[in-house]
């Protein structure tokens, strides 16, 4: 009976976080970042102000869903990210992988899809805070380079969506890699657990688990583009090699804390 009680109030509080957060993109977009442009002229300025005031939403949703008892929230290696210029490269197992990254790190940047532009309630954010998008081609990657040399916080899935509710990952993009092989920069890898599985591809909000869902963000020390680019011939090889690299890792670690 308790078990009920519990699953009803979380599957209520789930719904009224998500509202909340969707007003509140609204809000953004549509009073407090047009009264931004009119205030602060300087690009780089309104950007820095748009991406803090982010980060500050995303921090109290994911406050606002912890107290409900919507989740809980682990954070191993968080010193990891108080640095700047780093190409971070994430699983993405939930609906809200990039809103806790984004809670934990200043001065981030995203490459985020398209759509996310169309939306009503994210195009407000994503084009004051100057993310980039996923269709710039060849000029994605050279934006992405110099997000991170001019000491944003980059982050990147390399799946491009959510893992499906069948358990079923997306294939691996190797953008990463090119972005990491070209600007010899290195990956720092965070490992994203929810356990049990929720918010995946294809899974409704309100189909919450029996139990309250726990997240584990585990930030691991840099992997070094540098010996792939080393053994390589060209570019294209090595992007390709370290492509392979980073996804071994990923399938290793993700698979070992699985069967653990």
């Amino acid at each position: 009976m308790l078990q009920a009680i519990d699953r009803l109030w979380r599957t209520f509080a789930t719904g009224l976080c998500f509202a909340s957060f969707g007003l509140g993109g609204l809000l953004l977009r549509l009073i407090v970042f047009p009264a931004m442009t009119l205030i602060v002229h300087e690009h780089r300025l309104r950007m820095t102000l748009a991406r803090a005031l982010i980060r500050q939403s995303f921090r109290l949703f994911v406050w606002m869903m912890r107290s409900v008892g919507v989740i809980s929230v682990e954070v191993r290696g968080a010193e990891r990210l108080a640095r700047k210029g780093l190409l971070v490269l994430a699983n993405h197992p939930s609906l809200i992988d990039v809103v806790l990254l984004i809670a934990l790190l200043r001065d981030h940047d995203c490459v985020v899809k398209e759509a996310l532009r169309r939306n009503p309630f994210t195009r407000g954010p994503v084009e004051a805070a100057g993310f980039i998008t996923n269709d710039g081609g060849p000029a994605l990657v050279d934006a992405a380079i110099a997000s991170v040399r001019s000491g944003s916080n980059l982050i990147i899935f390399p799946e491009g969506t959510r893992t499906a509710i069948d358990g079923e990952g997306p294939r691996w993009q190797r953008g990463a890699a090119n972005i990491a092989v070209r600007g010899g920069l290195p990956v720092t890898p965070v490992l994203i657990r929810s356990t049990p599985p929720v918010l995946r591809k294809g899974e409704p909000w309100w189909r919450v688990p029996q139990r309250r869902a726990h997240f584990v963000l585990d930030v691991r020390e840099d992997i070094d583009a540098r010996p792939a680019i080393d053994s390589a011939s060209s570019e294209a090889q090595a992007a390709r090699l370290f492509n392979e690299q980073l996804r071994n890792y990923f399938t290793k670690e993700l698979t070992v804390h699985a069967n653990a």
